[in-house]
């Protein structure tokens, strides 16, 4: 074969995958709807000022209508009235709101850099890596495909924060610093949580055949876990009003009121009782 038949060939090949793949808006798109959603209800992370209430309102009727494109657009489910499913999503964007809150919050009490909300809602990846982790979750929960992955993956990209859209994650979630952290799909996190920098809370093995398991660790309410620690397993419980230090390795479950640090080449678990 002559190098002009072998690139026919091979424009043909890739002609032909381009015939099966699904039409999805661009990614910039669909976090651009993101950003909108978000800059109506934190107005510090843009110019997103409105005239009176009823401008809001129609506003979000407007964000709800794209939202509807979107899910139209990538076939979100056949036979699925994408209507209903848009008009539930923006019927809990009260709650949304209100939890996204606590998440500033969290920061705001726990940060003694933090010095005021509009700094937190403007400047710090955490709190802008969780409300589109928040956002794709309740997504996520109304069986939408493909769209909460972008969302959380375009959030990714601009943090370095890896949170999966089917995590559980509770309210007063504080991610602080958070370069490379990464929060598994089947990641349990209670209320009151905070995360530095480094923290992987992943699978003990990979492998195709665990993909209805649970895979990666559960953490309880008001469990601090620093920099670069690496908490593994489905089975893996981290006890509440526990310290996971800098660095550790866990594969096994810790009790409440534990502290879990290094001393030289040996792991310490310490633990009080209340």
């Amino acid at each position: 074969m002559n190098l002009i038949n072998m690139d026919k060939a091979f424009n043909q090949h890739i002609f032909q995958t381009q015939q099966g793949v699904e039409a999805v808006p661009q990614n910039e798109n669909i976090a651009s709807w993101v950003l909108q959603l978000i800059c109506v209800l934190y107005p510090e992370r843009a110019e997103c000022f409105f005239s009176s209430p009823e401008d809001i309102e129609k506003k979000f009727a407007n964000l709800e209508k794209e939202l509807v494109v979107l899910f139209n657009s990538t076939k979100a489910c056949d036979g699925c009235d994408n209507l209903n499913k848009a008009k539930q999503f923006f019927n809990a964007i009260p709650d949304l709101y209100r939890v996204l809150n606590t998440d500033i919050d969290a920061i705001l009490s726990g940060d003694p850099a933090a010095r005021t909300r509009f700094e937190i809602i403007r400047a710090y990846p955490g709190f802008y890596a969780i409300s589109f982790y928040r956002i794709a979750h309740a997504l996520y929960h109304l069986d939408i495909p493909v769209l909460p992955r972008i969302i959380t993956e375009y959030a990714h990209s601009k943090t370095g924060i890896d949170i999966h859209p089917a995590a559980q994650i509770g309210e007063h979630f504080f991610i602080d610093h958070g370069t490379g952290i990464v929060i598994g799909e089947t990641c349990f996190i209670g209320d009151h949580v905070k995360l530095y920098q480094g923290v992987t809370l992943g699978a003990l093995s990979v492998d195709k055949s665990m993909i209805s398991v649970k895979r990666h660790p559960t953490v309880e309410d008001h469990v601090i876990i620093y920099s670069g620690a690496t908490i593994l397993g489905g089975d893996t419980v981290i006890g509440h009003h526990s310290i996971i230090g800098g660095n550790v390795w866990l594969t096994r479950s810790i009790q409440p009121y534990s502290t879990v640090y290094h001393k030289g080449d040996v792991e310490v678990v310490a633990q009080t009782k209340y």
